[in-house]
């Protein structure tokens, strides 16, 4: 096969590379170094991870086989690699979806879909709190998703619309058990609960504990594909956790779920808190000239 000549021949000549690199080259190795570095951090926690592991010993006996010169395993490899390729993207194309996701959450461009969050206020933030710590008192299992920047419209019509104010008897009773409502996610959005027994895409992260249930699991996977904020109450230990960017955090008691939302509150409001104090102190100014 060509390519595995081209890698035994490459490792003859190594030796004189070193003499005719240039700033580019060397400049081009990191570049390509630092791609390959994050593409494997990414697929680390994927299945995609044990796929490469796979892809790595069929190449390595692909090479014994070119130097022991097996002519008849070299032609099946040169027949079957025109197959291979297909069948890795079609094998790999949930990570592949993925990553793609992953890169088009980067804001390099503002897309006209993007927009701001909703009014979230600190009440808000006191309702959902208490709501969380009354139902781990009790073990009533929840699941909460507070929407950001990227909207949940696609998992809202999964489930039951209810648009009302959040308070903390709202979602204690959303999530009671034997209720209508109890079994899936609910989704606010601002100020208001917008939907309850939402459907959400299951973590296939291999770094989850193996102890954790579809609720977790379900929290972190939607917290992988939006920026979204997920609270997860266990039904069976009355923990409290919460999910972001893909990371779960367990064990987090009232204040700590409180600082964790407040967090999420001025980040959302930093600029236009910082806007407001500056325009504050430009007004005091322009009070302090005109007094005589």
């Amino acid at each position: 096969m060509e390519w595995v000549e081209r890698v035994v021949n490459y490792f003859k000549g190594v030796g004189i590379y070193g003499t005719t690199m240039s700033l580019g080259d060397v400049l081009e190795i990191l570049i390509v170094a630092f791609l390959l570095y994050y593409v494997l951090a990414w697929m680390k926690n994927t299945r995609a991870w044990l796929l490469l592991k796979g892809f790595i010993m069929i190449c390595v006996f692909l090479v014994v086989a070119y130097l022991l010169d097996m002519s008849t395993i070299m032609w099946m490899a040169r027949n079957i690699l025109g197959f291979a390729v297909t069948a890795i993207i079609v094998v790999m194309q949930p990570e592949l979806r993925h990553a793609l996701e992953e890169l088009g959450k980067k804001a390099f461009i503002p897309t006209p879909g993007s927009r701001d969050q909703g009014n979230f206020s600190e009440r808000t933030i006191n309702e959902i709190t208490k709501a969380c710590v009354e139902m781990g008192k009790v073990k009533t299992g929840a699941l909460i998703v507070i929407e950001q920047k990227e909207t949940l419209k696609d998992y809202e019509r999964t489930g039951i619309e209810v648009d009302g104010l959040v308070t903390n008897q709202l979602l204690i009773n959303i999530f009671e058990h034997n209720t209508p409502l109890h079994d899936g996610a609910a989704i606010i959005r601002g100020n208001r609960v917008t939907s309850a027994t939402c459907y959400l895409p299951l973590s296939d992260n291999l770094s989850l504990s193996k102890e954790l249930g579809t609720r977790h699991r379900a929290g972190v996977g939607i917290s992988e594909v939006t920026d979204s904020l997920t609270i997860i109450v266990s039904e069976e230990t009355g923990k409290i956790s919460v999910a972001c960017e893909g990371k779960l955090e367990r064990g987090l008691d009232g204040v700590a779920l409180k600082n964790r939302l407040e967090l999420l509150l001025n980040d959302s409001d930093g600029g236009n808190r910082s806007r407001r104090k500056w325009m504050g102190r430009s007004r005091r100014k322009n009070e302090k000239k005109d007094i005589p």
